[in-house]
C-alpha cells in the first residue's frame, strides 16, 4: 500500500461524495496525533511549541506545503500553538486529500 504522504492531492470534483466513518477511521489510523469532528466534517490537530516565533515559523512551512499541493488549511495560530484542520469544500466533508496533506504536515517535524 502507498504511503498517504508519497501521494499528490488531486482536484476534487464538486459533489462529490465525502468520506464515510470507516474510510476516516481507516486513515486516522495512518496519521499521528490527528483527530475527527463529530460530525466527520473535519480532521484537526494541535502543536506545541515553546514561543510564539516557533509557531509562526511552522505555520509557515504548513502555508508553503499545502499551497504546492493546491489544497488549503484553516491555521489557527495563537503563543506557543498551531491548529491544523482540513476539509475538503468541493464535498463538504473529508476526502484523501485531506489525509494526504495531514501526512505530509507530520513530516515537517
Amino acid at each position: 500500500m502507498i504511503d498517504l504522504a508519497s501521494k499528490k492531492c488531486l482536484v476534487c470534483e464538486v459533489g462529490g461524495l465525502p468520506f464515510n466513518q470507516q474510510q476516516v477511521e481507516k486513515l486516522l489510523l495512518k496519521l499521528k496525533g490527528w483527530d475527527v469532528d463529530t460530525g466527520l466534517k473535519r480532521i484537526f490537530k494541535k502543536w506545541q511549541f515553546s514561543d510564539f516565533k516557533t509557531a509562526i515559523v511552522f505555520a509557515n512551512k504548513v502555508a508553503v506545503l499545502a499551497e504546492s499541493e493546491g489544497h488549503h488549511p484553516e491555521l489557527r495560530i495563537v503563543w506557543g500553538e498551531v491548529k491544523v484542520s482540513f476539509w475538503t469544500h468541493a464535498v463538504d466533508g473529508l476526502s484523501e486529500n485531506d489525509f494526504i496533506l495531514a501526512a505530509k504536515i507530520d513530516k515537517l517535524q
